[in-house]
């Protein structure tokens, strides 16, 4: 498989929270993987911004070692290392002091030639507000582009209220609201699965679709983020951002070009359409969870938030009336699983009178992790003589695979960054559509706690709690099991 390497233009990118975690091990080792192949210019710089005492040396120490952490031995060429560690300039910045903003514009007019200039916020929401009006205030936005990423807000009125402050610095289309999940190939190719292909289209559709079900699954708990987390839950943390976006993609009609506002519109127009849930119907079409021992990680031991978190989601479309929509994520869960799966109704009469089980309907499943591919599950007869043995047999339509050995999947933050750099927004979020994801959360919410009840407990390592299971099988359905 041959790819075309399209090189950006020159840029500045200034990551703020440069010597955090993401920084460590997603943007660097990302970035250093693009600069491999060829897709950095000589001019670029990238520009660490924290409160963290370190001069340009002691950044590119940090970088060396997120790349000898987070980049395999096998990718890693030390002339590409030594030439990309290059790029890299320091200014220590306290938001509240002055000074560090005027070391960093001193430091970003002291480029070479025109380029373009992205200001990452990859540091905690408390601080989006602050570092926002710090870049307006000192004249560094004009011009610049804006990477935010998630949480955007609580709820609905703290989003619009962050919402305000960007939009006071930076027009909205210079504006960047990341969910990597748009980023991973798979999720693209869904994308491609359905508008260029004629076998899909006609069958994406109440009338052959008998639902569909969203997973995110992880099997680790909340770790060392448990007291932020307790603030969020599964709700605001998952669903609000990533399974709704994939929701979006899944449902959206097919946009008139594929453009970032002709592709945001459809998103929207699904977001809008959703059935709004709230009081006992929220109640009714929602199962919370709370794994054993969660309290203790989040440092809480009253908490009631949910570490899980199950829907059921209706879109009040002629495409997609009837057909409901599961989604399902949660912490401490059987296996770490992200997944898209399209199940068919099943056919309309039977034909093979000796078989001892229903034939299984066809599935189509969109695996986002751990091993990105496109699975199409069908009913094939088992080999051999003696009459009609059926099977499911998986059609494997995943590109990786005939990729090649060498072929490595990149990682969505490669992907997203020179996205921003080159002005191209299909891939992120605009204001309305995360104001509107909001709408439709914040009910259930707020039924949640009307209700008084506690998220039920599950065992680590199981599928999530017992009302997720019910919720389903009431409607004659079950979930697919989580399988590493």
């Amino acid at each position: 498989m041959s790819h075309r390497i399209i090189p950006v233009d020159p840029f500045d990118l200034v990551i703020f929270g440069g010597t955090g975690d993401l920084s460590r091990r997603k943007l660097i080792p990302g970035l250093y993987h693009r600069d491999a192949d060829g897709q950095l210019p000589e001019e670029a710089r990238i520009i660490g911004c924290a409160r963290t005492d370190l001069d340009r040396e002691g950044f590119r120490a940090l970088a060396r070692q997120a790349v000898m952490d987070h980049v395999a031995a096998d990718h890693r060429d030390p002339q590409v290392v030594e030439r990309f560690l290059a790029r890299f300039e320091y200014v220590t910045n306290d938001v509240a002091d002055d000074a560090g903003w005027d070391a960093l514009r001193v430091m970003l007019e002291a480029a070479s030639g025109p380029r373009i200039r992205v200001f990452y916020l990859s540091v905690g929401p408390s601080l989006f507000g602050p570092i926002v009006e710090g870049l307006h205030r000192h004249g560094l936005s004009q011009g610049a582009r804006l990477v935010v990423e998630k949480p955007i807000g609580h709820d609905g009125p703290s989003a619009a209220a962050l919402n305000d402050t960007i939009g006071a610095a930076f027009d909205e289309s210079r504006v960047y609201r990341i969910d990597h999940y748009l980023g991973k190939e798979t999720v693209q190719n869904l994308v491609a699965l359905r508008f260029a292909n004629a076998l899909f289209e006609p069958l994406w559709n109440a009338r052959h679709v008998d639902h569909v079900q969203i997973t995110v699954a992880e099997s680790l708990g909340v770790e060392q983020r448990g007291p932020y987390y307790d603030r969020a839950g599964a709700m605001r943390d998952m669903v609000q951002n990533h399974l709704l976006q994939l929701l979006c993609l899944t449902a959206m009609e097919p946009p008139h070009h594929f453009e970032a506002n002709a592709v945001r519109d459809e998103k929207l127009k699904v977001l809008r359409a959703l059935k709004p849930l709230s009081g006992h119907e929220a109640l009714a079409a929602s199962a919370r969870g709370q794994y054993h021992g969660y309290a203790d990680e989040a440092q809480n031991p009253d908490s009631r938030t949910e570490s899980f978190v199950a829907l059921k989601a209706e879109i009040g479309t002629w495409r997609w009336a009837g057909t409901p929509f599961y989604l399902r994520t949660g912490k401490k869960l059987r296996a770490r699983l992200s997944e898209i799966v399209v199940t068919f109704r099943r056919t309309p009469h039977q034909i093979f009178p000796d078989l001892d089980a229903p034939l299984a309907p066809n599935a189509l499943i969109i695996r986002l992790q751990p091993d990105e591919g496109i699975t199409l599950s069908i009913t094939t007869k088992d080999p051999g003589p003696g009459g009609f043995r059926m099977r499911e047999t998986p059609l494997d339509m995943s590109f990786g695979a005939r990729a090649g050995t060498a072929w490595r999947m990149p990682d969505a933050y490669e992907r997203l960054v020179l996205d921003v750099v080159r002005g191209n927004q299909t891939l992120f979020m605009r204001r309305d559509e995360v104001e509107a994801a909001w709408a439709w959360v914040d009910p259930i919410i707020a039924a949640w706690e009307a209700s008084g009840a506690t998220p039920e407990a599950y065992d680590p390592g199981s599928d999530g709690p017992y009302g997720a299971l019910d919720m389903l099988s009431r409607e004659g359905r079950r979930w697919r099991v989580l399988t590493p």
